[in-house]
């Protein structure tokens, strides 16, 4: 399936405390507050699949992929008050934050 016109943004979570399972239910709760942004078009919350080989990282707690249209709904989401909140509700969750960002080519 070939996505059309998309901005994607991959977001990568590494827990204080990963093995906690209050901490991995509040984070994935917050994140789905976010899904109310209007510009967001599509999500996935996941965690590390059951994979081993030497490419793969799944040293990450959470991962929250979010499509976008474009560049401009993407930069909208990060001032977006919900966007903000969740910031402020849920960073103290967290260790490390990584963030991949793609267009098409």
């Amino acid at each position: 399936m070939a996505l059309q016109q998309v901005f994607i943004h991959h977001v990568f979570f590494w827990l204080k405390n990963p093995n906690n399972p209050a901490d991995i239910a509040a984070l994935t709760e917050g994140l789905k507050t976010l899904t109310k942004v209007k510009t967001i078009k599509d999500f996935h919350i996941g965690r590390p699949a059951d994979t081993k080989r030497d490419v793969i990282d799944r040293s990450y707690s959470l991962s929250w992929m979010i499509f976008f249209s474009n560049g401009e709904d993407q930069a909208s989401y990060q001032t977006d008050p919900i966007h903000l909140k969740f910031v402020e509700n849920c960073s103290n969750l967290w260790n490390k934050v990584l963030v991949y960002d793609a267009v098409n080519v």
